[in-house]
This record gives structure tokens, sequence and C-alpha cells, in this order.
């Protein structure tokens, strides 16, 4: 039972704000402003059955989910060798921070001038997840206990050792942390970045076409497509990485 409870939540959950739209859509009584949610549902069904719905979303899966790994790949490494150099860290962070803080729109027409629009999604993902990934990384190194260190250095644990049974422990939780944040923050960017440079076979430029046309149900359907991908993405990277690590730290106790 206690295992159904979360999926119980979440139906609660969606079956309310459905019924909240709903209500809206009734009480506007005009689809062209807010569809109702059984009409987006049969539009996205509609949709699905268009070979141009898998292209575009293909393509735009691949596009912000490479500019994501890079990005989580460049922002781990980055989290190491800060937290081992303070000049590193003095020389980094506020680059880091500037990138964080600015608009993601000002980064895309910068970008524009240099990068081709079908490039630029993955840039932009890639750019956005970067500083997410090494703030929480970085914060995951410098909160390892202290005594645990002190520990694993009175035992004569090599430097492969500790990371594996110390700072790896430690670090885990603001991974996992780093990467729901990162999904979100690399679909973002990347349909913002789709939707103002609109490339071919793109999420982005099917919403673009959507309020272009007035297609608001499109425009939600294609939102619904966005909204799902993130979440299917983050659940499974979450499963994934919490099984690998379940794994990880069994093997790392025999040895």
């Amino acid at each position: 039972m206690k295992k159904l409870r979360p999926l119980i939540k979440g139906i609660v959950q969606l079956a309310f704000w459905l019924l909240v739209w709903q209500i809206l859509a009734v009480f506007v009584s005009k689809p062209l402003l807010l569809p109702s949610p059984w009409h987006v549902l049969l539009r996205l069904f509609e949709l699905m059955r268009q070979g141009a719905f898998w292209g575009a979303t293909l393509t735009s899966l691949v596009r912000i989910l490479l500019g994501m790994i890079l990005a989580v790949c460049l922002g781990c490494l980055l989290a190491v060798l800060t937290s081992a150099s303070k000049i590193l860290y003095m020389l980094i962070s506020p680059l880091l921070a500037v990138v964080r803080s600015t608009p993601v729109v000002s980064f895309i027409m910068l970008a524009l001038l240099w990068l081709g629009r079908d490039v630029l999604p993955a840039f932009t993902a890639f750019l956005m997840v970067v500083p997410v990934v090494w703030a929480n990384i970085y914060e995951g190194i410098k909160s390892t206990d202290t005594d645990l260190l002190q520990m694993a250095k009175v035992f004569g644990f090599s430097r492969p050792r500790a990371i594996r049974r110390v700072y790896a422990p430690s670090v885990l939780p603001f991974f996992l942390s780093a990467i729901r944040s990162a999904i979100g923050f690399a679909w973002k960017a990347g349909i913002t970045a789709e939707v103002l440079t609109v490339p071919k076979s793109s999420i982005g430029r099917m919403v673009y076409e959507s309020k272009l046309n007035l297609e608001t149900a499109d425009l939600f359907a294609w939102t619904l497509v966005v909204i799902l991908c993130s979440v299917i993405i983050e659940k499974l990277a979450v499963s994934s990485i919490s099984r690998l690590s379940g794994k990880y730290e069994a093997r790392s106790v025999t040895t």
C-alpha cells in the first residue's frame, strides 16, 4: 500500500488540476482562448498520427539531451576542479554566476550571431545547465563530513577508495537534485531557443506556428508534449542513477 501512495497522490493532484482547467474552460467558453482538456487531448492524439509529430519530437529530444549531457559532464568536472583549487574557484565562479543570472533570451540573441539555428537549442540548454550542475556538485563536495575524511586518512584509504566510500555518498543527493533541475532548465531553454530561431522539424517551430495561426489547441498539445518529455526523462534518469548508485554502494562495501 505504501508503494501505491505516491501514485494515488499523483492521480488526485492531476485530477484536481484537470477539473480546475475544465471549469475555467467552461467559464471562458471560448476554445480559441482556452480549450478544454478533452479537446487538447484529442488534438494531441491527432498530431501523434502524423509523421511530422514524431520527427519534431525526436529532433528536439536529441538536441536538448545532447546539450544537457555535455553540460552535466562539464559541470561535474568544473565542480571537482574548483573544489580542489581556490584560484580556479575565484576565476570560474563569477562567470558561472553571470550565466545563471542572465536571461536566456539574451544568450540566444547573442549566440544566434555565431551559431546556426539548428545548433543553438543544444547550446542554449548546455549553457543554462552547466551553472546548475556545478553549484550542486560543488556544494556536495564541500559538505562532505570532515570527520569521515580524517577517518579515511587515518585508516589509510587510497584516493579512489576515499572517493568511493566518503565523497560519493555525500555528493549523490546533490547530484540527483542537479539532474532534476537540469532537465527542467534544459527543456525550458532548448524550447525557448527553438521558438525564437524556428529550426526545421522541432517542437519549438510547432509551438511558434500554432501561436502564429491561432491554433490554441495545438499550442496546448505541444506544451503538453514538452511537459511529458521532461517528466518522463527526469523519472527515468533519477531512477536509473538511484539504481546504479545502490549497486555501486553494495559493491564498494566489499572492497
